[in-house]
């Protein structure tokens, strides 16, 4: 991949995995209950789903979504259902503790899957490797390399944009442990988790 390209890759996922969506919020919402380290478990269920939708995205399905309005809609609509449960949850979930417990998160693959199921429904996956990512590809060059750099380069980028915000939740905690302020915050993530996944459905329709 030609460097300027590759740049250009890097700075559409580095905005794109530091602009608060669906993904962000889970994982900063785990991170307000759970602590840093079980935060991330959601957060490698991101990114192994990113690693379907770039399979998907290179081998032309991405494409044939746009052909097959059905199986798009479909896929949209599973989408926002995920979004709207999870959202809720998060909504009229237990508020941001003082302290998290580590002790009190859920299974570890349980963990994991939450971020896998969001991230492999999410209508916003639609917009980066359904729309933008097939851009980046050259036909005139060999896919397996392409598709390598590809990976690795989405893969750390969107770690990283994750655990900055599950770092971050450590400082934000200590403003939220009025019950009002913290159910604030709480409605305030699921409205962003809803109101991304609406942009998506709506920038892909």
């Amino acid at each position: 991949m030609e460097l300027e390209l590759w740049l250009s890759l890097v700075l559409l996922f580095f905005t794109g995995g530091l602009t608060p969506g669906p993904a962000v919020m889970l994982v900063l919402a785990s991170s307000f209950r759970y602590g840093f380290k079980p935060a991330l478990l959601p957060a490698l269920g991101v990114a192994s789903a990113n690693v379907v939708w770039l399979c998907l995205a290179a081998s032309g399905t991405a494409a044939l979504l746009e052909i097959y309005p059905r199986a798009t809609l479909g896929l949209k609509v599973l989408g926002m259902l995920v979004l709207g449960y999870m959202a809720i949850s998060v909504m009229f979930g237990p508020l941001p503790r003082l302290e998290p417990d580590p002790d009190d998160a859920p299974r570890r693959g349980r963990l994991y899957f939450k971020g896998f199921l969001l991230q492999i429904t999410s209508p916003m996956p639609l917009v980066y490797f359904g729309m933008l990512l097939p851009l980046y590809f050259q036909p005139d060059t060999a896919l397996a390399p392409q598709f390598l750099t590809m990976l690795v380069t989405v893969t750390v980028l969107e770690l990283f944009g994750l655990s900055v915000y599950a770092y971050a939740a450590k400082g934000i905690r200590r403003f939220l442990q009025r019950p009002r302020t913290g159910r604030i915050f709480n409605v305030l993530i699921g409205v962003v988790m809803m109101a991304s996944g609406v942009f998506a459905v709506l920038s892909t329709a």
